[in-house]
């Protein structure tokens, strides 16, 4: 799939996938009609898009986004439990659901670099260099689980102190000194 050039021509423009009343996705870049499963290809192939309403021009690509979601957890492998998603749900209406967001986002941004640094390393590495990495990916591993876990914890402190703040001003808009 090509993407298509700016003016500069350095950047790729933004695929736009139109959404028709009939549920069917038509790609504008390729004047085709285009699958669920194809969309969740240009997510994997990092292809920037947006999804509209071909009536409204609404964008409507964290809805898509949502249902590639739904049936990769309805596809037999899901990622989720039933516990976190219930525990996702109860954070919507709460003081604390744009931090939760910003905090899942990060993580899983964390999580992605991990991965993409060790599929990096892995790249340059003989037979020889892999067995040598394979032994020693314990302290390897516990390296960038660091990194993760120094992140994960200043997040929870900056979680903390935002319900803090919070608070005080909920009871002192009260009349309820701490």
């Amino acid at each position: 799939m090509t993407s298509k050039k700016t003016n500069a021509g350095t950047k790729p423009a933004q695929r736009v996938i139109k959404k028709y009343p009939n549920r069917r996705l038509y790609d504008t870049n390729t004047s085709t009609y285009i699958t669920l499963a194809e969309v969740k290809q240009l997510v994997l192939d990092t292809e920037s898009f947006i999804v509209r309403d071909a009536k409204t021009n609404e964008d409507l690509t964290r809805a898509i986004l949502l249902q590639i979601i739904l049936e990769e957890e309805a596809g037999g492998a899901p990622m989720f439990s039933e516990a976190a998603l219930v525990n996702i749900i109860r954070f919507y209406g709460h003081a604390m659901q744009g931090f939760m967001g910003n905090y899942l986002e990060k993580n899983v941004q964390a999580i992605t670099d991990m991965q993409a640094q060790m599929a990096q390393q892995s790249q340059t590495l003989t037979p020889e260099a892999w067995t040598k990495f394979v032994s020693m990916q314990n302290p390897m591993m516990q390296g960038l689980m660091g990194n993760y876990t120094e992140q994960s914890r200043t997040m929870f402190e900056q979680m903390q102190e935002q319900m803090q703040k919070q608070t005080e001003q909920m009871l002192g808009a009260l009349g309820i000194k701490k």
